[in-house]
């Protein structure tokens, strides 16, 4: 019965999304996509999630994106939920429909961070949050490679490398707010980096 409430609230949205998006594309200078979005919205922004915009599929992007291309591109712990063939499908979209100046920004789990009890929290099959649909744990040098085989350069802004230094960059600028930062997360109190996300703006 909650599926079909589900999928019944979700037909019923789409002329409402559709119009919102009508809108958005006419009043805003920068198409500012945020993909995966759950209830998240940030100011400038439009907010879409699988049920209106599936990042793996080009007809979709085909119906929002003929007239103008993408600018901005920002999602937070979403790839990690996708299939290494759902991203590489991603990432040509990503391609195909941005602008010349595009900038994404990614965050996602980070697999090289120092503590265990974070990376068992993470993990494919983890104890965290949304983990039991976990299909990858990224580190800065595998999430790099799927972008840069589609045509995409990396700009590390938030990372663990292979000998447990954590280095970051990260500020909340208009290229997107990830919550999951250090600077952001409330875990991070203490000055420590117990937890933060492997963050990276990818461009052309």
């Amino acid at each position: 019965m909650k599926n079909f409430l589900r999928k019944y609230f979700y037909k019923i949205s789409f002329p409402f999304f559709y119009l919102k998006w009508f809108y958005y594309s006419i009043f805003n200078k920068k198409i500012k996509l945020l993909v995966g979005a759950g209830l998240t919205s940030y100011n400038s922004w439009f907010s879409t999630d699988v049920h209106f915009l599936d990042i793996t599929k080009e007809s979709d992007f085909r119906k929002l994106f003929k007239k103008r291309k993408i600018d901005n591109i920002l999602a937070e712990h979403v790839l990690e939920h996708l299939t290494s063939e759902q991203l590489k499908l991603m990432v040509a979209n990503f391609y195909k429909y941005s602008s010349e100046n595009i900038n994404i920004r990614i965050a996602v789990p980070d697999g090289f961070h120092n503590n265990p009890q974070y990376i068992n929290q993470v993990i494919p099959g983890g104890t965290g949050n949304g983990a039991h649909d976990h299909k990858h744990l990224f580190n800065y040098k595998t999430l790099c490679e799927y972008f840069e085989a589609a045509g995409f350069k990396a700009r590390l802004i938030e990372y663990w490398d292979e000998y447990k230094q954590f280095n970051t960059i990260y500020t909340n600028d208009d290229k997107g707010t990830i919550r999951r930062s250090f600077v952001n997360d409330k875990r991070n109190s203490d000055g420590l980096p117990n937890y933060t996300s492997l963050i990276i703006d990818f461009y052309k």
